[in-house]
């Protein structure tokens, strides 16, 4: 397994980029310089031990290990942390990647590329996928995937790591270059790459998402239960780290039986066996990674992270009153279906979510049977340029083919342009917005004036400015950079300066905050202040170490009275929750944003699809958590987190809704019902905007922010066919034979349309629009099919465009009358540029109405 640190990928980057690069340690160095100092510098110089550490010994998140669960510290020996990081830096890395925040490293299986493109050279020996297409009644099994293996098989018998057999059709195995080479060259083989490995993307929220409306909507319709009477037969499956099946929130009581089209299994392994699955979790599997040690704590169903249990719980965990973490955000925690089954799939490691592992979920969720399938981890943005290549794009095909829903995490790249994840057309992917619920944490400064500031801890340093109060820039340590000491870097600050005092750092965002909050308590602070204006709505959580953040505007007074006074002294309050806050949702600052690095002609591939709450969001927790200290006794049941790894539930929840009441609908259809429900407006009558207020386009937030009270009742819906993925194919550079291979559900006669090109994938019945290379004033004509749902009876539907200036946008015809229930008409769009050249990408929508229903769909056109 090799190793790059973010330094070596920035390399060929600009001067600005690589300087930022330059000054990031090594991630396991970082960390250990975090937790012992100085001397650690010493012992490196006298050690001929490596420092970049095998990522199998990563313990988990935030929490602190069991004694004796993992290998002993490299430098120190102690097992009370890993050597990787003072307070367990694999999960908390793990976390952290997926919240967008920058950490010093990154680590890949392999440089991704495709061996059957031809690209074999610089490709290592290891983990290879060999992707085969979809799965027949007479296609490869697993005997026939040894014999394609067989001369690999006489060389090393452990060769085959996985074999694929149920709606996905391959196998994972140890080869080197020349071996996987050779087998991409066999007829059949569609795709052959290395094993790629995903990282997660990290209860007021759905009370919050039915804000601007008088409609009451109850999830729980049974007054004397917890259930859902619509979600009882709709299976959730939750590709993740696992679950806590001891929660409160995975109770079966008052449960029916579980549904008959079950074909699923709970599988016995350490801490884990059939009488962990009720009726509410009525299945559980886990895969190894191929790197991971079969020490019982990876191979088990059980979560020791947190991520699946409280992904698990926001989507789909019944009522559970008087649930806070550790009494902030207490009321009542509800998933979003709390009658729907929950399926686990625990694919997720301490070496983080192997690709071959999701393949191999994906596959076992097809024949259990499940309806939806949730992901909330992905990769980069940039690092597939083939969907054949990507484990979740190809599982998320096949599980499509099957009439499986597949939702996934949108990535927390953001604010940066062109981060978005899990970008293929038949995904439905989510990105993170805030709720009207802060976590306060104010800075008292001078004589009691207030500054607001936002951060989760739970100190209690006094309420009257007695502390003394210091720029981190004023503590520059000899022979540092100030820039590296005005945001707090490691060895970059005189203990002596800052031992007993608040310290303000500022946050470049270059290093992750983690580690400046880290080195600060180090040295002796006894405080910290960050300003950051990005993470508004995101509060930053360090246990019982009083930080708080607040922004670079509020910074000016405080600056101001740094400079006016010799001795400045401040205290900094112990959190406490804001509700009803305004704006409220605004586009979370980590949420991955547009435009699309793949497939821009359609407006889902990379804009998210839709948005949800993401961003300090209360679900329940692992019970294997070491958090717990002097002061925070009791380990949390529940537990506060942010990420578009929560926001991806959200949704997942809702389609269990729809897909209760609408079973036979395809997973376009309910996506369609999503996307056209959604609102772009907030708690204030107003846009929905960014993190810095301005306002977001489709970019931000795909179709809007879900609506759960309109979303089942969409009147009419945009079907995207298997002829149109056949066709996005084909638009896309594949040919009719990889296509056969690929899709069980290619229609006799198929060929790909002549002329095939980018630019048509505009045309794929998708609930948006993306047209580009409108040049001139040269019109492109797009053609829409909208299908009735609303039951039977003449309807009519009259459209209204919204478009921007430069731009010329007709629909024809405009008017629809429906007569019957499942018909379907199509219309066109023809955009016209009314300059020259369009010189940025422009945002509109296209709404169709009746007196009862509006069906919207967003646009966004653009030159070249």
């Amino acid at each position: 397994m090799s190793k790059i640190t973010l330094t070596e990928m920035l390399n060929a980057l600009q001067a600005q980029e690589q300087r930022r690069a330059m000054r990031l340690e090594d991630e396991v160095e970082g960390a250990l310089f975090v937790k012992h100092g100085k001397s650690y510098k010493t012992w490196k110089k006298s050690s001929h031990q490596g420092t970049t550490g095998d990522s199998k010994h990563f313990g988990k998140n935030n929490t602190g290990n069991k004694k004796g669960t993992y290998p002993p510290c490299q430098y120190c020996k102690r097992r009370s942390h890993t050597h990787d990081k003072a307070k367990n830096v694999q999960w908390r890395t793990l976390e952290d990647m997926s919240l967008g925040l920058r950490l010093p490293t990154i680590t890949f299986k392999h440089h991704h590329t495709s061996i059957k493109s031809g690209a074999a050279e610089g490709e290592k020996d290891g983990v290879y996928i060999v992707y085969m297409g979809a799965a027949t009644a007479n296609g490869p099994s697993k005997n026939e995937h040894a014999q394609l293996l067989s001369s690999v098989l006489k060389r090393r018998k452990n060769a085959l790591v996985r074999s694929y057999e149920h709606g996905i059709s391959g196998f994972a195995a140890r080869l080197s270059a020349a071996e996987a080479k050779s087998i991409a060259n066999n007829p059949g083989v569609v795709s052959v790459f290395p094993d790629p490995v995903y990282q997660l993307h990290t209860t007021r929220s759905w009370d919050f998402l039915r804000y601007g409306t008088d409609v009451k909507i109850d999830l729980s319709p049974n007054s004397d239960s917890n259930l859902s009477s619509r979600g009882n037969d709709v299976i959730i499956g939750i590709l993740d780290t696992g679950i806590w099946p001891e929660s409160k929130s995975f109770s079966d009581k008052g449960m029916d039986p579980i549904p008959s089209s079950w074909n699923g299994t709970c599988v016995k392994a350490r801490d884990f066996n059939s009488s962990n699955c009720n009726r509410k979790i009525i299945g559980a599997r886990s895969y190894n990674g191929p790197d991971d040690d079969d020490d019982g704590l990876v191979n088990t169903p059980r979560d020791m992270n947190g991520h699946g249990t409280h992904v698990a719980s926001t989507a789909a965990g019944i009522m559970v009153p008087g649930a806070s973490y550790h009494g902030l955000a207490s009321g009542t925690a509800k998933g979003g279906s709390p009658g729907s089954r929950i399926a686990v799939y625990k694919i997720c490691t301490p070496n983080g979510c192997a690709g071959s592992s999701i393949l191999a979920a994906f596959s076992d969720a097809i024949t259990d049977r499940v309806d939806i399938l949730s992901l909330s981890l992905g990769s980069s943005a940039s690092r597939f340029s083939d969907f054949k290549e990507d484990p979740i794009a190809i599982g998320a095909f096949h599980a499509v083919e099957n009439g499986i829903t597949v939702v996934c995490s949108a990535g927390n790249g953001g604010p940066s342009e062109k981060t978005v994840s899990n970008d293929a057309p038949w995904i439905l992917t989510v990105a993170a917005t805030t709720i009207d619920r802060r976590f306060k944490s104010n800075v008292v400064f001078d004589k009691n004036k207030v500054i607001k500031g936002e951060a989760i801890n739970f100190a209690n340093i006094g309420k009257s400015p007695v502390h003394p109060l210091i720029h981190a820039k004023s503590a520059k340590k000899a022979g540092a950079d100030e820039r590296d000491a005005r945001n707090c870097y490691p060895d970059s600050m005189d203990g002596k300066k800052i031992k007993g005092k608040i310290v303000i750092c500022d946050n470049d965002e270059d290093i992750n905050s983690y580690y400046k909050m880290s080195e600060v308590q180090n040295l002796g602070a006894i405080g910290a202040v960050l300003v950051d204006d990005k993470k508004r709505g995101d509060a930053s959580e360090f246990g019982e170490f009083p930080m708080t953040s607040i922004s670079s505007r509020d910074a000016i007074e405080i600056f101001a009275y740094l400079n006016s006074t010799k001795d400045p002294v401040a205290t900094i309050l112990p959190t406490t929750v804001v509700s009803q806050y305004k704006p409220a949702p605004t586009i979370a600052y980590f949420s991955s944003r547009g435009p699309s690095s793949i497939s821009r002609n359609i407006l889902k591939a990379k804009p998210p699809d839709i948005s949800a709450p993401g961003s300090n969001i209360l679900a329940a927790w692992t019970a294997y958590d070491g958090e717990a200290t002097d002061k925070l006794k009791e380990i949390p049941k529940f537990k506060i987190m942010s990420g578009t790894s929560m926001a991806c539930p959200h949704v997942s929840g809702l389609v269990a809704e729809i897909k209760s009441r609408y079973p036979s609908w395809s997973p376009s259809a309910v996506k369609s019902a999503i996307m056209t429900t959604a609102s772009q407006i907030n708690n204030m009558k107003g846009p929905l905007t960014t993190e810095l207020g301005a306002i977001a386009t489709a970019y931000d937030f795909g179709a809007g922010e879900i609506s759960t009270n309109r979303a089942w009742q969409p009147g009419l819906v945009y079907e995207t066919t298997a002829i149109d993925y056949l066709n996005f194919l084909c638009y896309h550079g594949y040919n009719k034979s990889t296509i056969k291979i690929i899709s069980k559900k290619v229609p006799a006669g198929f060929a790909c349309p002549k002329e095939s090109k980018a630019d048509l994938i505009s045309n794929i019945n998708y609930p948006s629009i993306a047209v580009f290379n409108l040049t001139g004033k040269h019109s492109r004509d797009i053609t829409r099919t909208l299908t009735n749902v609303a039951g039977g009876g003449n309807t009519t539907y009259s459209v209204t465009i919204e478009a921007p200036t430069g731009l010329t946008v007709t629909v024809s015809p405009t008017r629809l009358q429906f007569t019957k229930n499942g018909q379907r008409l199509s219309y066109h769009i023809i955009f016209t540029p009314t300059v020259s050249s369009l010189q940025k990408d422009m945002f509109g929508s296209i709404t169709w109405t009746n007196k009862k229903f509006n069906v919207r769909a967003p646009f966004v056109a653009g030159g070249k």
